[in-house]
């Protein structure tokens, strides 16, 4: 499913958005969306949900802290919580500051936190509940004296030992410009046939290579044989099926293009960590 393009404005005289959500509030259910602008999304203490961020997909249930890269498909889900639990979320554009300003050498810090950023990171413990009370300062802040605090807070976290790498960069690919049309061409052919068999001669020709160039493309631009490229796009959409309460697993691995179910089983797990059923129950607690 191709992710929405989501508009981020920054409030009236600042470079960065940032909102807080009540948790003990229904809200919509979540879109699968992206956009250019990191994210940092932190649930206060107690909150349960999901988080689902290019191929990674896992459970909190006493809180969460993410920061996002630009461009990575992403939806989050919680249940309803308590009074007092809330979402605050910030989103900026890396050159949030100017272009060159996270080139300056009191930045190296915070710009390997961007690099890390990429794929996505999780943050835990102490640094977790720090960079709460940093939000919870944010909003209370005016707009110079927040962005002095928001700097803290990101140096704060490129100094943290508390994070887990999630590597979910599968789909936000950085290219040429010129290279653009080419990738969307493979991107756009994939999405549509995945849930068939794809003969690398098709798809080759839709870009005007040779068979042993494209696959030569292919892992150089994601690091992914052909293959495992698609294998991505079919447990994607197989994790949305396994929330159906309608479809036997069996038939979610032949709705997202794999005939053989012992191999659906084992690409699964490999990419989310979780067999099928393990995610399907996980899932449906969390809703339930």
């Amino acid at each position: 499913m191709k992710p929405l393009l989501k508009k981020i404005e920054p409030g009236f005289g600042s470079s960065f958005a940032i909102k807080k959500i009540d948790c003990s509030s229904d809200h919509p259910a979540p879109q699968w969306h992206q956009h250019p602008e990191y994210e940092l999304v932190f649930l206060s203490k107690g909150v349960k949900g999901r988080r689902h961020i290019g191929h990674h997909y896992a459970c909190f249930d006493d809180g969460d802290l993410t920061f996002l890269g630009s461009d990575l498909p992403h939806y989050g889900y919680f249940k309803k919580g308590k009074p007092g639990q809330h979402k605050i979320v910030v989103q900026l554009r890396r050159d949030f500051l100017g272009s060159g300003f996270l080139s300056q050498p009191e930045m190296a810090a915070i710009r390997g936190l961007f690099e890390r950023a990429k794929g996505g990171i999780t943050f835990s413990g102490e640094t977790k509940e720090r960079i709460g009370a940093h939000l919870e300062r944010l909003l209370e802040l005016e707009n110079f004296d927040r962005l002095l605090e928001l700097l803290r807070m990101f140096n704060d976290l490129a100094n943290s030992a508390e994070y887990e790498l999630l590597k979910a960069d599968g789909f936000a690919v950085e290219v040429d410009p010129s290279e653009k049309e080419r990738i969307r061409k493979v991107y756009s052919y994939v999405e549509k046939h995945f849930q068939s068999t794809i003969p690398l001669e098709d798809i080759a020709a839709k870009v005007n290579m040779t068979v042993p160039a494209f696959c030569r493309y292919i892992k150089k631009l994601t690091g992914k044989t052909f293959t495992q490229f698609v294998n991505g796009f079919r447990i994607d959409y197989a994790s949305r099926l396994l929330l159906e309460e309608s479809m036997t697993i069996a038939e979610v691995s032949v709705e997202s293009g794999f005939n053989n179910f012992s191999h659906f089983n084992k690409q699964f797990k490999a990419i989310t960590n979780q067999s099928p059923s393990v995610f399907r129950k996980q899932q449906r607690q969390m809703v339930g």
